[in-house]
């Protein structure tokens, strides 16, 4: 069985590779040297601060276990995470917009750097501490340096199109590369070398201290709106009234709920619908394919993108409903294939079809990221970026921590039947948004040809 994982790994290796090494004129935007080096920067930048969380993941569970908390008290200490982020990170990422962006990522690595050090204490108050300022730190990590890219990159004056070439890269290191090589040093840190389960959240928290310096050293600090007017409530406010106000904006914010809430949800259940009756599974080598999926998904990404055609608008409708059959899955094996109820041994067939099913689905989230970048960027008004996008994960954050809260109480197949129905929606909301964004264009350009024949037609005085 380890053969046919290895076999399964080297094959996906294959494919990315050669979607990279193969692409054409088409499957590339030229760009400038001055940008080059801005997006090599930020990539740096950006690895370094996935890899501090990276890094920690896998390790998480397995450390509270080390200091001797049940299942009941690990998964309080998960929900204060998301809720945290909920809570007090939705407040301290919009701060980026009113403070500064520079300082909402220095904030995240010197927050995160924190939460590793509390890792050290086997005492619950502390490691709780850990879990709120870890929260805090992920609202920033997927907000704060999403917006000062955008702003600094418009502020630079490079090609809109470009963004996409930053945002594909990204994701292909970051929650690929980077994640494969962090799973690695991981184990290397807690296996081979022997250094204990809080190894992972040092090396991790030395990641960020590198990145926090290369930040403060070369980066410039942009705004969305400064204005010492507008306290918090009022940016609040004005958050969402522009959500109310653009249809557009609440269907994003509504598209990344559903898919990301069904992603968080899947990340908590992919171990034990695999391994229903303790089948031994390589959980690294799983994690290390699921990544390479989602790298296989960025690549084909960054194609689409660069081609412009078809519109990012046109394709997730499809990548939402591929996603969706990919998480039903789970239900359909159960209802087909009759459960052989032996403990122990190698993956069942069953799983070994689920298996397939994930790593479509880890493409989808591959192909995923960068495209919701790219109709942020489009859509979301600068002064409210970071706030408006933290407005987004409130509900993703209510539903993970449901989930959690109910993880045993509910059968599998019902999680994965609501993760699937939840893409589903997704797709429909995906394309009210293409046929929204269709119709604004079409009055645009209508609207600029008459102004341009109504210029034409007035008489010169001479």
């Amino acid at each position: 069985m380890e053969a046919l994982y290895f076999l399964v790994f080297g094959a996906l290796a294959v494919v990315v590779a050669t979607l990279e090494l193969s692409k054409s004129s088409k499957d590339r935007i030229n760009t400038s040297p001055a940008f080059n080096a801005f997006k090599n920067n930020y990539l740096v930048v950006y690895s370094l601060m996935m890899a501090g969380d990276w890094l920690q993941g896998p390790y998480v569970y397995y450390l509270y276990s080390q200091y001797g908390f049940g299942k009941g008290e690990i998964g309080q200490l998960f929900i204060a995470g998301f809720g945290s982020s909920m809570l007090f990170g939705t407040i301290v990422g919009s701060l980026a917009d009113k403070k500064g962006r520079k300082r909402a990522c220095v904030t995240y690595c010197i927050t995160y750097i924190l939460s590793c050090i509390t890792k050290h204490s086997p005492q619950y108050k502390v490691l709780m501490l850990g879990r709120i300022l870890g929260g805090i730190a992920t609202s920033l990590l997927f907000s704060a340096f999403e917006s000062w890219l955008v702003a600094e990159h418009n502020k630079r004056g490079f090609d809109q199109q470009w963004l996409s070439v930053t945002f594909s890269k990204a994701i292909f290191l970051g929650n690929g590369l980077v994640a494969i090589l962090s799973g690695l040093v991981g184990n290397i840190l807690v296996d081979n070398l022997a250094l204990g389960p809080v190894a992972p959240f040092d090396a991790a928290a030395c990641l960020l201290a590198i990145g926090m310096a290369i930040i403060l050293s070369s980066w410039c600090e942009n705004y969305g709106d400064p204005s010492e007017t507008k306290n918090l409530l009022t940016q609040f406010r004005g958050a969402a009234a522009a959500i109310a106000a653009d249809e557009k904006i609440a269907l994003l914010g509504a598209i990344q709920s559903l898919f990301e809430g069904s992603m968080y949800t899947f990340v908590f259940l992919w171990t034990p619908v695999l391994s229903p009756n303790d089948e031994d599974i390589p959980h690294g080598f799983i994690f290390a394919t699921f990544m390479l999926s989602s790298m296989l998904g960025s690549s084909i990404a960054s194609r689409l993108l660069a081609r412009g055609t078809p519109k990012v608008e046109s394709y997730m409708q499809f990548v939402f409903l591929l996603s969706s059959s990919s998480l039903l899955l789970p239900v359909i094996t159960n209802f087909v294939v009759v459960p052989s109820g032996v403990k122990g041994g190698s993956i069942s067939f069953s799983g070994c079809i689920q298996l397939i099913g994930f790593c479509t689905f880890e493409a989808c989230v591959g192909i995923f990221w960068p495209s919701i970048m790219k109709m942020r960027s489009q859509y979301i008004p600068e002064e409210a970026r970071s706030t408006i996008m933290n407005f987004f994960r409130i509900p993703l954050n209510i539903f993970v921590c449901v989930a959690l809260y109910n993880v045993k109480a509910v059968p599998m197949t019902v999680m994965f039947g609501m993760c699937s129905i939840f893409l589903f929606v997704a797709s429909l909301l995906q394309r009210r948004l293409m046929v929204i964004a269709e119709i604004q264009k079409s009055k645009s350009q209508e609207w600029t040809s008459m102004n341009e024949r109504s210029i034409e037609a007035e008489p010169l005085n001479i």
